[in-house]
């Protein structure tokens, strides 16, 4: 029999970090602690991690789903969870915390050379988006931290200004150098997408997440056939559950990548189908993590190792908030390391 709660904690940002949706200060994260009733010094962590403008799950009942979760705990464990197919974010903090049990709750939850320290996962250097200045600092600091891949979010200054920024990269590094990724986190409309992606092609941009809206599945579907750049789908993939919609939606769309952010697009097992339809169209695709602590940070991170991606990943962001909890993974020369205990 398993024991189960959920604690708030609210992860405060460094600084203001800007999104096409707004400027996040902080954000809310449920830390589930899984025992057996039989033990209760072992415990599983779990992060359930939500974005409030994004997260399919949230609403003004997610709290008492939560609470719910955790006093039928036992019921949802044997029935495999498949009752929180439509609760990602709670799917995911429960699949992490059984495999963190069941391997001794030490967060070893995937025991790989990732987590034995010898073997580390390559990651994009994330820039925020704000004033053109502080921008140009953050890439500058990234580069220089031996980033080969940066990723900046774009749409929240002016287009031009935006030009101008990724235009001062090439003029100093080319594409073999440095990899650079856009998000647009559905900042352009339809009518002026393609030749802002023509204009971003000029520069010898990698790929673009989300050019526009999600939902706007025959717009996005001519945006893709017709792409200078790359397109990669983000925000499209969240709600769409089971495998059959997956296939459908790709099947439809025909995007160049997709994005896997696990605890919006449900949990490893709903990460494991988006992989599987992907790969039957030989869609590219890469994992990202969406603002969780290094609990969750953590959790990804190993599991992100078992699947062999040779892409870079985007699992940086466990360096955002003044708060996070103690974590075994650091940053080197642009990858991912685990700085594991069973390696000392």
């Amino acid at each position: 029999m398993y024991a189960a709660k959920f604690v708030n904690h609210k992860s405060i940002f460094k600084q203001a970090s800007g999104t096409s949706r707004g400027v996040l200060t902080e954000k809310d994260s449920w830390i589930l602690s899984l025992w057996k009733t039989e033990n209760e010094l072992l415990v599983g962590k779990g992060e359930a991690s939500i974005i409030k403008t994004l997260s399919p799950d949230w609403n003004e009942l997610y709290i008492d789903k939560l609470n719910s979760v955790a006093a039928n705990i036992n019921d949802h464990i044997e029935n495999d969870l498949v009752e929180l197919t439509s609760f990602p974010s709670i799917l995911f903090a429960i699949e992490t915390a059984l495999l963190d049990l069941k391997n001794g709750g030490d967060d070893i939850l995937f025991p790989s050379a990732f987590t034995d320290g010898k073997a580390s996962i390559p990651i994009n250097g994330l820039i925020w988006m704000g004033e053109y200045e502080k921008m140009r600092v953050q890439i500058i600091e990234k580069l220089a931290a031996g980033y080969k891949c940066i990723k900046l979010k774009i749409g929240a200054i002016d287009f031009e200004s935006e030009l101008r920024l990724i235009a001062s990269i090439r003029n100093e590094f080319n594409e073999d150098q440095i990899e650079i990724r856009v998000d647009a986190n559905g900042a352009f409309s339809p009518e002026e997408a393609m030749d802002k992606l023509k204009r971003l092609a000029s520069l010898n941009i990698h790929s673009i997440e989300q050019p526009i809206k999600q939902g706007q599945h025959k717009e996005m579907a001519e945006l893709c056939l017709n792409t200078p750049l790359a397109i990669a789908l983000d925000e499209e993939l969240i709600g769409i559950t089971g495998y059959e919609n997956k296939l459908e939606l790709l099947t439809q769309i025909k995007p160049q990548y997709i994005i896997l952010k696990p605890s919006l697009i449900g949990g490893l097992r709903g990460t494991n189908e988006w992989i599987k339809a992907a790969e039957e169209f030989n869609i590219k695709w890469w994992i990202t993590s969406a603002l969780e602590t290094n609990i969750g940070l953590n959790a990804i991170a190993q599991y992100t190792f078992t699947k062999n991606n040779p892409l870079p990943q985007g699992l940086g962001t466990g360096q955002l908030f003044t708060n996070n909890f103690d974590s075994n993974l650091t940053i080197e020369n642009g990858t991912l390391i685990h700085l594991s205990k069973r390696s000392n």
